[in-house]
């Protein structure tokens, strides 16, 4: 394994980042997967590229309600969360890959992931150890503890991989029922 070059500073405050991402995007996964009605709506928003009604169904969402930082290409949304330099954003959100095709997003295989990632958020969102284990796994580019880490918690047949991207995690689904695959990303944009 490589040394990481940051300091024990740096991955802490990377771990910070990361936990802060996911105690804020929980209850929305939480929706998603429960919510029907609402699912549905957010999917109308992402498709129709309607960020008023992004920022609504965000709102009704405390952890959430004062995000300003997300969008939709058509395909998914991103929601991202500023941060103190060298950071600058965590970015969270789930999409269909870039190129596949426009305006299309399935609101059954949404809440098939958001179900599937929940006890992950959860677990990161909750244990300090595991939130530093992981921006330690992402600082040192540690493809196999990630992947271990994420599988733990990530137990659905639809996960075919887990990647390291842009500081962060890439885990690519494949619902059964899917013609589409979906990717729920959690990345560092710097500047």
């Amino acid at each position: 394994m490589k040394k990481s070059i940051l300091t024990e500073s740096q991955i802490r405050r990377s771990a910070q980042a990361l936990q802060k991402v996911a105690k804020s995007m929980l209850p929305f996964y939480r929706k998603i997967a429960t919510n029907r009605a609402f699912a549905k709506q957010w999917t109308t928003a992402v498709t129709s590229a309607d960020l008023t009604l992004m920022g609504k169904l965000l709102a009704s969402i405390p952890a959430l309600s004062g995000t300003t930082d997300y969008g939709t290409n058509g395909i998914g949304y991103f929601v991202s969360f500023p941060f103190p330099l060298p950071i600058a954003f965590y970015t969270n959100g789930t999409t269909i890959p870039p190129g596949t095709v426009q305006f299309t997003f399935s609101t059954r295989a949404h809440r098939s992931i958001a179900c599937a990632v929940l006890p992950l958020y959860r677990k990161l969102a909750t244990s300090w150890s595991f939130a530093e284990a992981l921006a330690r796994g992402i600082e040192n580019k540690d493809s196999k503890a990630i992947t271990t880490m994420v599988r733990e918690w990530v137990t659905t047949s639809a996960l075919k991989t887990v990647s390291i991207e842009d500081y962060g995690v890439a885990l690519l689904f494949r619902p059964k029922f899917s013609k589409y695959p979906y990717r729920n990303l959690l990345f560092r944009e710097t500047q």
